[in-house]
């Protein structure tokens, strides 16, 4: 299995060379060169085993150049029952109904990013061996709340590497910023920005392409390396979970292995829909693909017109981890659906970077349609859902699954498709206690102090907070830094240990 580039088709690398090297030079994406194709045969002998066994089978049609003992080691490693005691991804059915909320928070960090970001260290560390690379990797990270912990913990004193992580200052919430800035490890350091996700995002993209920048760190034995979902080490991992969703949803008895399954995703990067949009075209029995957004409804606007527009006004909402207006895994989806016409794609990328807008025709826009139904909704419909959730089925959920589930009932009500479904719960509710105290108890008065808001919520809803976030309160604030976004890449050097660089930056 070979990985091209969605902006240079006739670049070529091996799986350990695009997991080390996390993006093209030129800003492109690594995508597999072909799918492999699973039969209903596939499917029953992926219903009798585990999470792992299930992980392994599947990645092992993506990593060739891994043997089957380094892939279950690589598995087995991030999907212990010490890292995962819930279960790696486990499917709460809501009764009397043909929903489930599919739960992919029951990580060391509460979201969903666990699900790849207790993997992709151990294929990172073997694909630097496999490359015969003796660089450290300088692991960086554009965070809109959840990736920026979850990759922290991940690479959190693995050997060979070193993670940088920037967050939006004032656009994660209050528990996601104090997990970050508590992080433990040696090797890890973080630092806000004045600006946005998508500022973020922006400033990795072009640290990671600045040839300068690049070759300082290559001076000094480093080389960067990407922990989002950029990164298809990040990618590959969340193709299980849905795989895992449906054969846990026929042994709950919701369908029949062959019969399809809807499948509902809140999604801003667009990364964790493309991960079931590739399952379905392996063969999986996905019906629709809900895409779910807030306010920030780029992508509702692109899937139903054909028409990409980032400039529009960027909304700060209760489900932070979509506010994004750059959604950086739609060039894959674009690279595949044009059957790999990266000059085209080269050519959009181009456009959204020069003009801040895009258009793929007619023809194209037909598709995503038939794919794709798209929706989003507001903060108070947020609330609304959370309390509706609660009040009807006493069902905790945070506020990006809160979204998913209004844009599904959104989508039955326009079509009446009662196709069984599956919601992709993406965090713990108690990463945002005070949004969801005020959704399920609008007039109740807020205790001040966020980890008495955890109590407070526990005790209103019966519900109890997760170990990793209750203990939160004995760590220590680690980090305070907050830097503008042209200051990034000094930054970035100086976090590296290069305090001195030789690299006009």
């Amino acid at each position: 299995m070979q990985y091209k580039c969605t902006r240079n088709k006739a670049e070529s690398l091996s799986a350990a060379q695009a997991i080390v090297q996390g993006i093209s030079a030129d800003g492109g994406l690594f995508v597999p060169e072909s799918l492999p194709a699973y039969t209903a045969d596939d499917l029953k002998v992926l219903s009798k085993g585990s999470y792992t066994e299930r992980a392994a089978r599947i990645l092992a049609d993506f990593l060739s150049e891994f043997s089957a003992e380094e892939i279950r080691e690589c598995v087995e490693g991030a999907y212990s029952e010490q890292k995962f005691p819930g279960g790696a991804a486990p499917l709460h059915r809501i009764p009397e109904s043909g929903e489930a909320f599919l739960e992919l928070w029951h990580g060391p960090t509460c979201a969903f990013k666990d699900m790849a970001l207790q993997l992709l260290p151990h294929l990172l560390t073997r694909s630097l061996k496999k490359t015969n690379c003796d660089k450290t990797a300088v692991i960086l990270v554009a965070t809109s709340g959840d990736t920026g912990k979850a990759a922290l913990e991940g690479f959190r004193d693995v050997p060979d590497t070193k993670i940088l992580v920037f967050y939006p200052d004032k656009g994660v919430s209050a528990m996601q910023q104090r997990q970050m800035n508590t992080q433990e490890g040696e090797n890890v350091a973080v630092c806000a920005i004045e600006g946005n996700f998508d500022d973020a995002q922006t400033g990795v993209k072009r640290i990671f392409t600045n040839p300068e920048i690049r070759k300082e760190l290559d001076e000094n034995g480093m080389l960067f390396s990407s922990a989002n979902s950029i990164n298809w080490g990040r990618l590959l991992p969340q193709i299980v979970y849905y795989f895992s969703a449906y054969c846990d949803a026929a042994k709950q008895g919701m369908l029949e292995l062959g019969q399809p399954l809807n499948v509902v995703v809140p999604t801003g990067n667009f990364g964790n829909i493309l991960a079931a949009y590739y399952a379905k075209k392996m063969g999986l029995p996905i019906g629709k693909l809900i895409c779910a957004s807030n306010s920030n409804n780029v992508l509702t606007e692109f899937l139903s017109t054909g028409v990409y527009d980032r400039n529009r006004k960027f909304y700060t909402t209760i489900s932070p981890s979509m506010d994004i207006l750059v959604s950086s895994n739609l060039e894959r989806l674009l690279f595949d659906l044009t059957g790999g016409d990266s000059e085209q794609v080269a050519g959009w990328m181009k456009q959204l970077n020069t003009t801040g807008r895009y258009e793929v025709g007619a023809e194209l826009t037909a598709a995503l349609k038939d794919l794709f139904f798209p929706g989003f909704c507001d903060d108070a419909q947020t609330q609304k859902t959370i309390r509706e959730i609660f009040q009807k089925h006493h069902y905790l959920c945070d506020p990006h699954t809160a979204v998913a589930a209004d844009v599904y009932e959104q989508y039955v009500k326009a079509t009446g498709d009662e196709t069984p479904t599956v919601i992709v719960s993406t965090a713990s509710p108690y990463k945002f206690a005070d949004s969801v105290l005020e959704a399920v108890a609008p007039g109740e008065k807020q205790e001040a102090d966020d980890f008495a808001k955890i109590g407070q919520l526990s005790v209103l809803t019966g519900t109890t907070a997760p170990a990793p976030i209750a203990q939160l309160r004995e760590k220590t604030v680690r980090f305070r830094n907050c830097c503008e976004v042209a200051q990034m890449p000094q930054v970035v050097l100086r976090m590296a240990g290069l305090e001195a660089p030789k690299a006009k930056v």
